[in-house]
């Protein structure tokens, strides 16, 4: 069949179909979902003439930008994937301090393209993550306590809708698609062609020490990051994995990043580690080394995601005492999966923090646990899922919620915006998605029957 597209289009069944589906998903466990038709788009009238081709053929849609989904959210059975990982032209506009975006860039490519006019966007840690699925999951940034999720620095959006129309919407027009893309992330119903976003002046320091512990002195880590993490300026990137340098034991590594504009600034801001109860027990340090995000994330974070294992993440944001985790996180430590493995932990509220406008994106928390389980072999998917899975459900009487950008909604539906703002993405979808042409969440929480959100923890079941 003939279509007006320019980029490639590839059926089930065509040569390198099965390829470029797995190329979808970024690490080995690619889910056994299969797309009818995947649509590498080559602009933004690619994307009209791909919803056109859905509908005509009876098809769902699901949308990938760059396919750093731990889930492959974006990979469904019987719909039209369309691709967007060729879109990403980038403007920059220094004196009004805005620009536009492609959702195919990568944040990393995007940072250094701002850093070469010494201009900041808060973009994600891991090198490898196009800004498109990272902007409308809320974005959880480098700096990102003092911006906020990197989607409140989005002022606009340009999108082609369910009946193949493109419009903009922003705060003024077509607002309540503004609002939805601002947090519903894969249950978004609509393609993002072109983000408008606001820029800041990038700090002159960026300054990183690194402490390391064996785990036996993990609870005193963590009570101490808990008890700071509020009121430090310092973004604190805490994390526990398996290494050589405890003879492949649980290693403890904090790493805590300042981002100002003197080293004597960033100096004495760093020096609350030194307080730590458990400092005489390090096994090694790396103090007060100026860096760059882009390192931090090449260096610090990328060695963790390697795209050759099988991956499942879950998450939760907390305000709990770490008394209250430290029974769960005891009992993980002693049946630890394989490097890369990991469980990473950050201060995310802060007393500095810039207040939140009205959006989807509605469930945060003063600290932000995610959990990475890494293997290899195929046969040992169930044991690692119940791994993750079973542990966070533990957890689940201390948490407020999960973000979007790491969840396991498949195994443990949970809340991931409020009750009120679910009932209100419903709405909308309705709206302009009236006969469900585009794909949901791939689970999601029970709503609660009482008309009000109270802001308390509901129960997880799937509900879909």
């Amino acid at each position: 069949m003939a279509t007006r597209i320019e980029g490639r289009v590839l059926r089930r069944g065509d040569y390198h179909y099965e390829s470029r589906r797995r190329e979808a998903c970024w690490h080995s466990a690619v889910p056994e979902r299969y797309p009818e038709v995947i649509v590498l788009a080559n602009n933004e009238d690619d994307v009209v003439a791909a919803v056109q081709l859905a509908r005509e053929g009876g098809l769902q849609i699901a949308v990938r930008s760059g396919g750093h989904s731990w889930s492959g959210s974006h990979l469904r059975d019987g719909t039209v994937l369309i691709d967007l990982s060729n879109l990403r032209h980038v403007a920059v506009d220094k004196e009004a301090m805005t620009a536009t975006a492609q959702p195919g860039i990568k944040g990393s490519e995007l940072n250094t393209l701002l850093a070469e006019q010494d201009l900041f966007f808060p973009t994600g840690h891991c090198t490898g993550v196009s800004i498109g699925g990272y902007l409308l999951q809320g974005g959880f940034a480098w700096a990102g306590r003092d911006y906020g999720p990197a989607c409140m620095s989005v002022t606009g959006i340009d999108v082609v809708t369910a009946n193949g129309e493109r419009v903009h919407a922003d705060e003024t027009q077509n607002a309540d698609l503004f609002w939805a893309a601002r947090g519903a992330g894969p249950g978004f119903f609509a393609v993002v062609t072109r983000f408008y976003v606001k820029l800041y002046s990038r700090r002159r320091v960026t300054m990183n020490s690194g402490y390391f512990w064996p785990a036996p002195f993990a609870q005193d880590v963590y009570r101490f990051v808990h008890e700071i993490g509020r009121r430090t300026p310092t973004e604190i990137n805490l994390m526990c994995v398996r290494d050589p340098m405890t003879n492949h034991e649980p290693l403890i590594a904090l790493n805590a990043t300042a981002f100002t504009d003197t080293e004597e600034e960033a100096r004495e801001q760093l020096a609350v580690y030194e307080s730590c109860p458990a400092r005489s027990h390090v096994l090694t340090t790396r103090l007060n080394e100026v860096s760059d995000t882009g390192t931090l994330s090449r260096v610090g974070t990328d060695p963790h995601y390697d795209e050759t294992k099988r991956y499942l993440a879950d998450n939760m944001w907390t305000h709990a005492s770490f008394d209250d985790l430290w029974p769960n996180f005891e009992a993980m430590l002693k049946t630890w999966p394989p490097a890369p493995s990991h469980m990473v932990v950050f201060n995310w509220g802060y007393e500095g923090q810039p207040e939140r406008p009205s959006m989807a994106y509605s469930v945060e928390d003063d600290v932000y646990y995610g959990l990475y389980a890494a293997w290899t072999d195929p046969a040992d998917d169930q044991r690692y899922t119940r791994w993750v899975t079973d542990h966070m459900r533990a957890w689940e009487p201390f948490a407020s919620g999960i973000q979007l950008a790491d969840e396991n909604l498949v195994n443990r539906p949970y809340r991931f915006v409020t009750d009120e703002n679910l009932r209100r993405l419903d709405t909308h979808r309705a709206a302009w998605d009236p006969e469900g042409l585009f794909v949901s969440w791939l689970g999601r929480p029970v709503l609660r029957t009482d008309a009000a959100d109270t802001g308390e923890v509901p129960v997880a079941g799937a509900s879909d």
